[in-house]
């Protein structure tokens, strides 16, 4: 089977994820569906975007780059393309995360992260 792509979902920055779930509650409408407060995801009809704590210091897990989550079905079949190029290593692939997912993550040249995410 092929890996088939499924959504993308924007990891917005947040300096303080709970005032920013307030304002998307209150302003757009979004609702909280799961998350902390370093990490949350939210949901409105048809759309999905994740809001994650940065703060551009030495504790900002991503020191500065964007974040984006590319939900996809058949996860493996990617993930070997990507290991025989050379991109990914393969204890890169975490499988059955806490979270019930399947993903790994990359950086292009901009030290923006992709993650590629299979729901199980």
């Amino acid at each position: 089977m092929k890996t088939e792509f499924l959504s993308t979902v924007p990891v917005l920055p947040s300096s303080d994820i709970e005032r920013d779930l307030i304002w998307y509650e209150e302003k757009l409408g979004f609702k909280k569906i799961f998350g902390d407060s370093m990490y949350v995801g939210i949901h409105y009809k048809t759309v999905w975007l994740h809001l994650q704590w940065h703060a551009d210091t030495d504790d900002d897990p991503l020191l500065g780059g964007s974040v984006v989550r590319i939900f996809v079905k058949n996860i493996d079949k990617y993930f070997n393309r990507l290991l025989a190029r050379g991109v990914v290593k393969k204890e890169d692939l975490k499988l059955n995360t806490p979270w019930g997912t399947n993903e790994f993550g990359i950086y292009d040249p901009n030290r923006n992260a992709i993650f590629f995410v299979e729901d199980i």
